[in-house]
């Protein structure tokens, strides 16, 4: 049993391949934490103790079936996750926090069922502000979820109840949905990492829409490397959902990111949260010696307008349909005046909406030509319950103004917690980037976080690192020989190309390899040599995207070149070749052959020395 009193990704998986724990042990001691937990509002729907038994029993099952290849087949065998109640649960009813509007679905959402594929274990569906609209928790027929510490304080919405059960250790992760900050909101006010991936990356068939144009599944988490592990078996293309995508990941820069902040911060008047968040950036700045610059922040807010000022609330209105007419007493008077509002727009609206935001996203990809990541305080105040009683719009509204503009940009975003404030309440900043950055964000989220948390360590970023989302693209399989293999110096250029590490291996017996005289960093060089004695030569394979596998052979330089290479097991891929003159009689260069490889040579006396000699 884990003595962890939260269940977290990686920390469960660890147990169960050590056999410390059963998936049985988490089941039971699940239900005793959740009958523990005074908190019904969090739910709105559980699974029963006895299919929770019996999903432990079948993964049971499997494990002796297929033993540690069971972490394989299924790579969160055991962990248990919870979903917001606007996600369908096959055989379960959704209810978007609605009764009259409940349905119960046959088939789960797609998200759903990559979980559920991949061994992790559903224990319930959870409350939320009603038809995910509104950033504060309390808009639900179920009850006001409260912060995780505090009574007086809201949690956060929309996905209030996803956040409560990550955070009470009653779920490792949980999933929320994020249409204009409520998978980061919750995540800041109790102290979580809400990952929200680009839109169109994770699909979201099987969600009730709250602008289904806009929409996010999104995971929320202790640490960004569970949160990590959730996205890569969640972010799978899905063909039968008209806004999923193939969104082309980018690679992780070798040079530092630019970070930026706006120019102009808004915290409505409270200092506390003001205070955390500078000293949430200062040290960042010098502990990861990332200064930010400063960026006009005046295209976001204009951007943020049009979402609940605009015609995107018109969106809302038509996820809905005929339901808002018939049964209008049955909806939250709150969230029923957000939407009315979509009576006051046109078509003409909605197309001069469109229009304007043409033009926003151009000003915003013009700012990001300059900076990799815009980091802003997660939310600019922590209100109360009689806070949000006395002005419940009000303070709704302002609790986005540092999320509402980030799907209409089509962009991807981070929570991570930071310093606290003064009073004690969690408060966490939010990485931004464009499109396809979701890997650079973990890796600098985790980062970051290792900084605050004494549980999250500096190896969490270097894992993400090494773990590219799955390819929804063309790939080129390339052989790796020398100053390229992982840990090696220019190991960053496959990283920054967004390659992925598959395995190591070696050539075919018809190779030779030699240590080149005079490059900086030390280079081998690999000959074929298909009518003399060669022998296999320790490889590494890596996919790299076929679109940027042009930009990496540039900058390969000579005497070296690209051409294909026969590995041990007949399969002829792209690889390091050199010249012949590189390694011709007078060249400098060193047979290094009878070492099978770069590394085994490097690793003696004389391949220290000779790297020495080399590079002087």
């Amino acid at each position: 049993m884990l003595p962890d009193a939260f269940f977290k990704v990686r920390a469960l998986l660890e147990s169960y391949a050590t056999k410390r724990t059963t998936p049985r042990d988490i089941v039971d001691t699940l239900i005793a934490r959740i009958e523990a937990f005074c908190r019904p509002e969090i739910w709105i729907s559980r699974v029963s103790a006895a299919d929770l038994a019996s999903r432990a029993a079948a993964l049971e099952d499997a494990r002796g079936r297929l033993g540690a290849a069971i972490f394989e087949r299924m790579p969160l065998f055991g962990v248990p996750f919870a979903v917001k109640d606007n996600i369908d649960v096959a055989g379960m009813p959704t209810t978007a926090a609605c009764d009259a509007f409940a349905y119960t679905p046959a088939a789960s959402a797609f998200a759903v069922d990559r979980l559920l594929d991949a061994g992790a274990i559903l224990i319930g569906k959870t409350n939320l502000d009603q038809f995910a609209t509104g950033l504060v928790g309390t808009r639900s027929p179920y009850g006001a979820v409260r912060q995780f510490e505090s009574d007086a304080h809201i949690s956060g919405g929309s996905s209030s109840g996803s956040a409560i059960v990550v955070a009470a250790g009653l779920a490792a992760f949980s999933l929320g949905t994020d249409t204009a900050g409520s998978g980061r909101v919750p995540a800041g006010f109790n102290e979580l990492v809400g990952l929200k991936p680009t839109p169109g990356l994770v699909s979201k068939r099987g969600v009730v829409p709250a602008c289904r144009s806009l929409d996010c599944v999104s995971i929320f988490a202790h640490d960004v490397g569970d949160a990590w592990e959730v996205l890569l078996q969640m972010a799978k293309y899905d063909g039968d959902d008209g806004y999923a995508r193939r969104v082309p990941p980018l690679g992780l820069p070798h040079a530092p990111l630019r970070l930026a902040v706006p120019e102009q911060l808004t915290f409505h008047g409270d200092g506390q949260a003001r205070q955390a968040f500078a000293a949430t950036l200062d040290t960042i700045a010098s502990r990861l010696a990332l200064s930010p610059t400063s960026v006009p922040f005046e295209p976001m807010q204009r951007t943020a307008a049009l979402l609940y000022d605009g015609p995107w609330v018109a969106e809302r209105r038509a996820a809905l349909g005929s339901f808002f007419e018939t049964n209008r007493a049955d909806i939250d008077p709150v969230v029923a005046e957000v939407i009315a509002k979509a009576d006051g727009y046109s078509a003409v609206d909605a197309f001069n909406g469109q229009y304007a935001l043409a033009a926003l996203r151009r000003e915003v990809e013009t700012l990001f030509e300059a900076i990799d990541v815009l980091i802003v305080p997660t939310t600019p105040t922590h209100p109360t319950f009689d806070e949000v009683r006395a002005d419940p719009i009000g303070a709704n509204s302002q609790l986005g103004v540092y999320t509402n503009f980030v799907n209409l940009l089509d962009l991807c975003a981070l929570a991570v917690p930071g310093i606290r404030r003064a009073d004690g309440l969690p408060a966490g900043v939010t990485l931004i980037a464009p499109a396809g950055a979701d890997q650079r964000l973990a890796v600098l989220g985790a980062r970051i976080q290792a900084l605050f948390m004494a549980n999250v360590t500096p190896d969490d970023a270097a894992s993400i690192a090494a773990r590219p989302l799955p390819f929804e693209e063309p790939t080129v399989k390339l052989a790796v020989v020398g100053a390229h293999l992982r840990g090696q110096p220019l190991c960053w250029q496959l990283l920054e190309a967004g390659a992925r590490f598959v395995e190591t291996t070696t050539t075919s017996s018809h190779y030779r390899l030699y240590a080149l005289a005079g490059t900086k960093p030390a280079k081998p060089a690999l000959v074929h040599t298909p009518h003399e004695a060669g022998q296999p030569i320790e490889i590494e394979l890596w996919e790299v995207p076929l679109r940027s596998f042009g930009a990496f052979v540039a900058h390969v330089p000579a005497p070296l070149g690209i051409g294909s290479v026969e590995t041990a097991d007949g399969l002829i891929v792209k690889g390091f070749i050199s010249e012949p003159l590189a390694v011709a009689p007078g060249s400098g260069a060193h047979d290094i052959t009878a070492f099978g490889g770069w590394r085994a040579w490097l690793a003696t006396a004389a391949g220290t020395q000779a790297r020495s000699d080399l590079q002087s």
